[in-house]
This record gives structure tokens, C-alpha cells and sequence, in this order.
């Protein structure tokens, strides 16, 4: 009985070795010898022995795997905490670092205009120590005033008026238009539009005077322009607005922006009464350009509009070269039209040597 069990026994591999073909079956018998797998992948190494190995790698060791991408996710959201964290706290800071200076630097030189107290002696201390040559002409004539306080569409009305005209001849049409208007109070958008062309030729003002009028009054009637839109932006975008309304040039907005608003840090690069102060007070050759105005008066920054004053003042000063800056404006109103200029630069031209160079206190009642 024992022989017949061992006997038994022993036909069972010669049956299987009897057959060729058995490799094909082992494959699902494969998992307890790893021997004959890797001998069946030799011969088929394109699709059989990737995937088992795939299989084995990810079936051998399944409890690691399946804890290691846990650990690797954990990791990988604390990276990305930090990453966010590290992302966002450099970025809040350089806001708030620009933004503070931005605010410090650029809203109070439109919040704080040179009628409030102590700004005047804050630009004069400033002008003093940036320009020695300037300090001179500070010490010899007393500190400007901006004491103006006109509503910003009755100021750029009455800048509209005064072009091309003599202070005379323009407060003669100012005083006309202002009754016609009903008082200084009346002189808004509303009743600007409703006067006819013919009601202002007969005060005197002319035909392309009135579609200046009218444009700025429809500008603030269709809400693009208010006084108080006017009053808060900043100087880029004053000028940029104002210089759209038809008749206002470069040279009455920077006007504008002085006397009326007060605004402390504006160079009127196109004025010649500021252009021949630069040029005495620093003894050039000729004019200076725009360009070089820039340059020459960057030191006076923020306190431009009141180193201005002072040109305006030192020309004013000088019997010598006011008397040929007088001949210049008599000449240069009768050949503006021969010198082949614009007609704003000819409007500007008029204003900027009548007025401020023979009296700057004429300049500011305009505005």
C-alpha cells in the first residue's frame, strides 16, 4: 500500500513533463515560484514580463505603497501650504510697501494744496536747501499767497474768456458775462448752455470763444467733468481730462492747477515768463527748452509751482529784461502769425507775457 502511494506519487510530474505545452497553464500558477516567471519573460518580453513586474511591484509590498503615497500627499499639502504661505506674504508686503509710499508721496501733494497752513514755509525751507541760487531770490521778495477760492468751472470759464486779451479788455467781458449769467454764483453748466451765440457775441465774446464754453459746459453736464472729479485727481489725470475740453491748452491747465487749485508741484515748461527766470537765474545762454526745464528745476520737486512764482517774480524784478520782455510781447503779438505758431501757443504767448510778467498778482484774480 505504501509503494502504491509512492508510485502514485511519482507519475504525477512525469505527467506533467509528458506534456510540451503546460508553460501556457503555469502562468496562473505562477505565485509560488518566481523562477519560472522570469524564464517565461525571456521569450515574451513585450507584453508579459512588464506586466507582472508592474504587478508584483505594486502587489509584493502593498502595505508600504499604500502608506507611502498617504505620507507623500501629506507632504506634498504641507509643501504647498508653504509654497502659498511663501507666495502670498512676500507679495502682501511689497503691497503694502509701495502702496504706503505711494500714498505718502503722491496723495498729500493733492490733498494738501499750498493755501493750507505751513505748506508755503514747508517749500520755502525746502526750495532753500535744494537751490542756493534760489534761496537768493527767497530772501529778497516776500512768500507767495494762494488765496484764491473759485469754484473750478467759474476758474476755467473765466481762463476761457481772458485768452488772447489784454487784463483790461478780458475783465471788461468777464464783468458782462458774469451779470449775464446773474452773479459769479450763476456761472454753471446749466446756464452757460442755455445763453445763445448771439447773447455772447453782443458782450463781446467771439464765435470760437462760445464753442469753448459750450464744450466744457457739456463735459460737466454729461458727468465726464465735475467740480469735485476736478478737485480730487491726481496732476496726470487733471491734465490729461482738462486738455480734451476744446480751448484749454497745456499752458492754462498748468495755470489752472496753481492759482486755482493750488496744487504745490507744477512746472509750466511751455511758459516764457518761467522759461526767462530759469534762464537768468542760472545765466543760459538762450531759453531753455522744455526738456531742460525738466532737468533744471527736478530739484525743486514737490515744490515746483512756487519755484515757478519766483521766476515769474524774478523776471518781474529785472527793469532791464522786463522792459525787453515788454518789447518782446509787443513785437511777438504783432509777428505771431509771420513765426508760423498755433494758435493756442499764440494765446498762450499773450497771456503768459501780459500778465505774469508785468503783474503776477493779475494772474492769480484770473484764476
Amino acid at each position: 500500500m505504501e509503494e502504491h502511494t509512492i508510485h502514485s506519487e511519482e507519475p504525477s510530474p512525469p505527467h506533467s513533463s509528458t506534456h510540451p505545452q503546460p508553460p501556457l497553464p503555469p502562468p496562473p500558477e505562477e505565485s509560488p515560484s518566481t523562477s519560472d516567471i522570469s524564464q517565461i519573460a525571456t521569450p515574451n518580453p513585450s507584453k508579459i514580463p512588464i506586466r507582472p513586474q508592474k504587478i508584483r511591484k505594486l502587489s509584493s509590498p502593498p502595505a508600504i505603497e499604500e502608506i507611502k503615497p498617504q505620507s507623500t500627499i501629506a507632504e506634498a499639502d504641507a509643501s504647498k501650504a508653504i509654497v502659498v504661505s511663501t507666495a502670498t506674504t512676500p507679495a502682501v508686503p511689497k503691497n503694502r510697501r509701495r502702496n504706503p509710499t505711494r500714498s505718502a508721496v503722491t496723495l498729500p501733494k493733492v490733498i494738501k494744496p499750498l493755501s493750507t497752513p505751513g505748506e508755503i514755509a514747508a517749500a520755502l525751507h525746502h526750495l532753500r536747501s535744494v537751490d542756493p541760487l534760489l534761496a537768493n531770490l527767497i530772501d529778497n521778495h516776500p512768500p507767495p499767497t494762494f488765496d484764491s477760492n473759485q469754484p473750478p468751472f467759474l476758474a476755467l470759464t473765466k481762463s476761457i474768456l481772458y485768452q488772447q486779451l489784454a487784463y483790461k479788455a478780458g475783465t471788461s467781458i468777464y464783468t458782462r458775462f458774469v451779470n449775464l449769467c446773474g452773479g459769479e454764483s450763476g456761472v454753471v453748466p446749466e446756464t452757460v448752455l442755455s445763453l445763445t451765440p448771439q447773447q455772447l457775441k453782443q458782450i463781446g465774446v467771439s464765435g470760437r470763444k462760445t464753442s469753448y464754453l459750450y464744450d466744457l459746459a457739456n463735459k460737466y453736464n454729461n458727468g465726464i467733468l465735475s467740480d469735485d472729479l476736478v478737485v480730487k485727481m491726481d496732476d496726470r489725470s487733471l491734465f490729461t481730462m482738462l486738455s480734451m475740453v476744446k480751448g484749454i491748452g497745456s499752458w492754462s491747465v498748468h495755470m489752472f492747477m496753481i492759482f486755482s487749485l493750488h496744487r504745490p508741484d507744477v512746472l509750466p515748461v511751455s511758459d516764457l515768463g518761467v522759461r526767462k527766470g530759469v534762464q537768468l537765474l542760472y545765466m543760459l545762454d538762450e531759453l531753455p527748452r522744455p526738456s531742460q526745464m525738466e532737468q533744471l528745476c527736478g530739484k525743486w520737486r514737490p515744490y515746483r509751482s512756487v519755484g515757478a512764482w519766483y521766476m515769474w517774480r524774478f523776471v518781474e524784478g529785472k527793469g532791464g529784461s522786463a522792459t525787453g520782455a515788454a518789447a518782446l510781447v509787443s513785437n511777438g503779438i504783432v509777428g505771431q502769425q509771420q513765426l508760423g505758431q498755433s494758435e493756442q501757443e499764440q494765446q498762450q504767448l499773450q497771456l503768459q507775457l501780459l500778465e505774469p510778467i508785468n503783474s503776477i498778482g493779475n494772474l492769480g484774480l484770473l484764476f
